[in-house]
C-alpha cells in the first residue's frame, strides 16, 4: 500500500461521522487558508530580498508553501499539484483580504482559525474520536490532501 493511501485510510477512521465530515469540509480549508494568512503577515523585508522587493506573494506564506508541497510532492504527485492550487487560491485570497484594508490580515486570520477549530473539535465529539494529529502531527497536513482526494475521486482524477 502506498503511504498515501495508508495516511488518508488512517486519517478517514476518525472521520465516518456524516456531520463531523461536512464540518471538515468547512473548516479544514478555512484553517489551511487562516495559517497561510497568519504566516503571510510576519514582516517578509528579507524574502522580498531573495523574490523581489514589493512582490505581495514574496512572503513568509510562500517560502512556507514551498516546503509543504514538497511533502505533498513526496506523497503523490497528482494531490500535490490540486494542493499547489488550493495553496495559491489562498495566497490570492489574502492578498485581497490585505487590499480591502477592514482589518489587519493576521486578525482575520485568528478570527478565522479560532473559529475553525472550535468547529473542528464539535465535529469530533460528535464523531466520538479525538483529530488525529493528537496522534500524529503530519496529519495536519493530512486533512486538506484528504479533502483533495475526494474531490480527484469525483473527478475520476487518479492520485
Amino acid at each position: 500500500m502506498r503511504k498515501i493511501d495508508q495516511l488518508l485510510s488512517e486519517y478517514g477512521e476518525s472521520h465516518q461521522n456524516a456531520t463531523n465530515k461536512t464540518i471538515h469540509w468547512i473548516c479544514v480549508p478555512l484553517i489551511f487558508f487562516s495559517i497561510i494568512g497568519l504566516i503571510a503577515s510576519i514582516p517578509s523585508g528579507f524574502v522580498q530580498s531573495f523574490l523581489g522587493e514589493g512582490n505581495v506573494y514574496a512572503n513568509w506564506a510562500t517560502v512556507t508553501l514551498i516546503v509543504v508541497t514538497a511533502y505533498y510532492v513526496s506523497l503523490s504527485i497528482p494531490l500535490s499539484i490540486g494542493m499547489v492550487l488550493f495553496a495559491l487560491l489562498c495566497l490570492y485570497l489574502a492578498k485581497v483580504i490585505v487590499s480591502f484594508d477592514i482589518a489587519p490580515l493576521w486578525m482575520v486570520s485568528i478570527i478565522i482559525f479560532v473559529v475553525a477549530w472550535i468547529g473542528q473539535f464539535y465535529g469530533h465529539k460528535v464523531e466520538g474520536k479525538k483529530p488525529s494529529f493528537f496522534k500524529d502531527l503530519q496529519f495536519l497536513l493530512v486533512g486538506p490532501a484528504w479533502l483533495m482526494h475526494f474531490i480527484y475521486k469525483k473527478l475520476g482524477i487518479p492520485y
